[in-house]
């Protein structure tokens, strides 16, 4: 008897299954994909949940699954060469095509949740609507829905500002974006304020901080100033169980590799004065003043502990890589002149929009306690982080530098219910979102409203209440925000949680 050769009947039937495939695509493309789909998909979101097959879309997917199956794959048995088919040894080639289909199976419809993740978070573009304050005096919202980060949304942004009233640079003659009234001038030192505890989407994004960077050294009237982008992950807790770093392996950007200290160094090697400052290095360091004769890197704690909100605040006080010595109270020092220029020197406030597992939401306000020390004012009996939930980070503010500007970065947000401030890459969603204001309260309670909420819901997140600036229960977000709210509003700057007076400028691209 001629014995079978294997691999010549494997060929074969290959062949005949190739060409009922083919006929089958030729003759029917619409149907087989559907029924095909539907397989998967009743695979797929069945699970490890076989309750879920009595889900009605189950069902119909189910009877779309067995007429697939019925009409396709069946018949293709059938078609089999009888004689090939008693020859084969059966009972040695089925564990092997059943652990081709398995692999093939899982593969394909591992293909499939990624290919539907993808699309669900580039479609996950929120419906943000502008409106005008009702009453006067009103705070400004900006806003530009749909940039990435790394394309020209920063500029939209500071182009918003200008349309409406507020101008980026400052300069003593009035052009485009610029004029006696603007934020920054040509001989600033401007901090950028971070967040850098965390890494992956726990920390700003790069690209932005990049564009921010590039952004004021395009001053029109030519930038001769010092940016320091700095903040103080407060030598614990973060990713790494240490505090914070601005050279994360893992960040927060397009190019995952890119780092904030990356983003620096580019422009350092061109000539510009850019430089990082981690806090960390010096949050256990206390200093005096630089008027009291101490120059020494370190931090300034008030041990006054305030009557409203029970901090003790405290502010870095150090010199750049590039000899300024700054004191975030009271400005630049001039030793020569015995000195501080207050004035001179800007903060922007450039936090990551994310849930908070104590405080409900990081943003804005919260952002401020990377500002002091978490450590000293432990050891001296009054720890900032308690404070956060009794308004003290709006103590903070005031009472140290309050920023020139607030910008938002929700390219990535987590909007997990108390599941922040750390968020891993498979825990944010893009929502491709970046928003300003000078009052930070208002784009906090905006941000959370209209973003975070809006996502939770999308996703269908459970306990989003703690997201909720309009949950004024003691402890909740909206209650601490609100105290918060009070510290800025008794120091004279304009701060709301009221939407009827609050402008919503968007721009989208």
């Amino acid at each position: 008897m001629r014995r079978i050769n294997i691999k010549t009947s494997i060929v074969r039937l290959c062949g005949k299954v190739f060409l009922t495939f083919r006929e089958v695509y030729t003759l029917s493309f619409s149907p087989f994909m559907i029924g095909l789909f539907s397989l998967l998909w009743f695979i797929f979101r069945t699970g490890t949940k076989p309750s879920r097959a009595v889900y009605p879309c189950q069902r119909i997917a189910a009877a779309n699954s067995y007429l697939w199956l019925s009409i396709y794959v069946f018949p293709i048995f059938r078609a089999i060469n009888q004689k090939v088919h008693r020859k084969i040894n059966w009972k040695k080639l089925l564990p092997v095509i059943l652990a081709i289909v398995i692999i093939g199976g899982s593969i394909a419809l591992w293909n499939l949740y990624e290919a539907v993740r993808r699309r669900e978070m580039r479609e996950l573009g929120l419906k943000i609507v502008g409106k005008t304050a009702r009453f006067e005096p009103a705070s400004d919202i900006f806003v530009v829905n749909g940039t990435r980060g790394y394309d020209d949304g920063i500029f939209k942004l500071i182009n918003l500002m200008a349309e409406h009233g507020l101008l980026f640079y400052k300069s003593p003659d009035y052009g485009e974006n610029k004029g006696p009234n603007g934020l920054i001038d040509r001989d600033d030192v401007v901090i950028i304020k971070v967040n850098s505890q965390w890494d992956e989407r726990g920390g700003t994004n790069t690209d932005l901080v990049k564009a921010l960077i590039q952004a004021i050294l395009n001053h029109p009237d030519g930038f001769i100033g010092e940016i320091v982008v700095a903040d103080n992950g407060q030598a614990q807790y973060g990713s790494a169980g240490s505090g914070g770093s601005l050279n994360w392996s893992r960040s927060n950007a397009e190019d995952i590799s890119q780092s904030i200290q990356n983003v620096v160094d580019s422009f350092a090697a061109m000539g510009y004065k850019v430089s990082t400052y981690l806090w960390d290095t010096i949050t256990t360091k206390r200093v005096g003043e630089y008027f009291e004769g101490d120059m020494e890197d370190g931090y300034v704690v008030n041990t006054t502990i305030n009557s409203r909100t029970g901090i003790m605040v405290s502010y870095p006080k150090f010199k750049t890589v590039f000899g300024t010595y700054i004191s975030f109270k009271h400005g630049i020092w001039d030793y020569e002149a015995k000195t501080y220029y207050s004035d001179k020197l800007k903060v922007i406030n450039f936090p990551v929009l994310k849930s908070h597992s104590i405080y409900g939401v990081t943003a804005c306000v919260k952002h401020y306690m990377g500002v002091g020390s978490d450590k000293l004012t432990a050891t001296l009996g009054a720890r900032m982080h308690n404070t956060v939930g009794t308004g003290g980070m709006g103590t903070e503010m005031v009472e140290t530098r309050f920023p020139v500007l607030n910008i938002i970065d929700a390219i990535w947000v987590n909007a997990i219910p108390g599941n922040g401030p750390s968020t891993s890459y498979g825990e944010a969603t893009r929502v491709n979102i970046i928003a300003a204001s000078i009052d930070p309260v208002a784009l906090d309670y905006w941000a959370a409203k209209y973003i975070l909420l809006e996502v939770a819901r999308f996703k269908g997140y459970s306990g989003s209440s703690s997201m909720d600036p309009d949950n004024v229960e003691t402890g909740s977000f909206g209650y601490w925000l609100r105290l918060s709210m009070d510290e800025i509003r008794r120091a004279g700057y304009q701060s709301t949680v009221d939407e009827d007076y609050m402008n919503v400028y968007v721009v989208h691209i």
